[in-house]
């Protein structure tokens, strides 16, 4: 007779003895999945961090196909056509009104633009000789030192984000994912959802649709803002002759994106440009400044957080500090709404937890029916 199986001197089939990794007690074997749960969990931190760059350029490719799912389904009200065509109107609109300000407003922008740089200086001598009219006499060392732990820290910012090119790479990735996320959003949204267990693919897929749904809103409302705030700003400083008006309410529009830091900077900028054509002018920009952030907090602010989700500007401050130091200009701009999504699940695992334990409760009560 044959034997099934290689034997040892005993005679005990090899295939039947315990090996190096077979652990009888069961204690041991209990703590040992534990410890590899644990050790698994740092070693996909670990992953995490690693690929952070990455990942924060796909959730700007999933921003941006929110952008245009939003579009697609706004048009989707009007134009009963497939998905597909409604998200090429959207990008083709898009590119249009790209192509309709280089065109029409361009030129303009680019003079105002190359004139920005002098009048700030300028405006900065004017202030060291308005301290030195009323006896303060900062030094050259002092100011020396300023400037270059300023252009120090520009250089922190600009090395973190990467060159010219790897810039224009990472909008361009961006760019692509974030159509072919807006193509077929449910193609991905199942696939992330066949990797988890049966029992929490529902869940997954209801909080995922509230992520999306706060998402565009917040998308949409940002745009609202930043259209009003820059056609306002180009506006009231226009009617007063403020110079490089267009380049003011361009940069007022862009940098009201960034809650919290968008709109000190574009102010102090207004304020410099505003104060070069006399004291009279410097004051009404320092109205319209103040006008404008009125507006946004009281208004634009409200209206996107009673449709999306309720953030506290500390909070939002702190995530843009940190995400800008993390990861430059795109951390900075993407802190917002990672925050938002992060509240959200958060607070959907809140509630599924609250009813799994009130299921539970409802199993172990008694039954105490008449």
């Amino acid at each position: 007779m044959m034997a099934t199986g290689a034997e040892d001197e005993t005679g005990t089939d090899i295939a039947e003895r315990a090996g190096p990794t077979d652990i009888s007690d069961p204690l041991i074997r209990t703590e040992a999945r534990r410890a590899f749960v644990w050790i698994g969990m740092a070693a996909l931190l670990a992953l995490a961090v690693f690929l952070s760059q990455s990942l924060l350029v796909i959730f700007g490719g999933i921003v941006f196909g929110a952008l245009i799912d939003g579009g697609a389904r706004l048009l989707g009200k009007v134009l009963k056509i497939p998905r597909g065509w409604r998200v090429g109107l959207v990008l083709l609109f898009a590119m249009l009104f790209l192509l309709w300000v280089a065109r029409f407003a361009g030129s303009q922008i680019a003079l105002q633009a190359a004139e920005l740089p002098a009048t700030i200086e300028s405006q900065f001598r004017h202030g060291l000789n308005w301290l030195h009219a009323h006896g303060i006499q900062p030094r050259v060392t002092e100011l020396r030192g300023m400037a270059q732990e300023a252009v120090g820290g520009i250089g922190q910012v600009t090395r973190v984000v990467g060159g010219l090119i790897g810039v224009f790479t990472t909008l361009f990735l961006i760019l692509v994912l974030g159509i072919y996320f807006a193509m077929e959003p449910r193609l991905y949204r199942r696939g992330v959802g066949w990797m988890l267990p049966i029992d929490r693919r529902d869940h997954f897929e209801a909080t995922v649709k509230v992520m999306g749904q706060a998402l565009r809103r917040l998308l949409f409302g940002r745009l609202i803002g930043m259209t009003v705030e820059g056609l306002f700003t180009w506006a009231m400083l226009q009617f007063y002759g403020v110079p490089m008006a267009a380049l003011l309410g361009l940069i007022t529009g862009l940098l009201a994106f960034l809650p919290n830091i968008g709109a000190p900077i574009s102010g102090m900028i207004m304020v410099l440009v505003g104060f070069s054509g006399g004291y009279e002018m410097g004051l009404y920009t320092i109205f319209v400044y103040l006008l404008i952030h009125l507006i946004d907090g009281y208004l634009i602010v409200p209206m996107i957080a009673r449709k999306t989700v309720d953030l506290p500007p500390a909070l939002v401050l702190a995530a843009q500090l940190i995400m800008g130091v993390l990861f430059g200009l795109l951390g900075l701009a993407l802190a917002d709404p990672l925050v938002a999504m992060i509240k959200i699940w958060l607070e959907r695992e809140a509630a599924r937890n609250g009813e799994d334990g009130e299921h539970t409760l409802d199993r172990g009560a008694p039954d105490t029916g008449a």
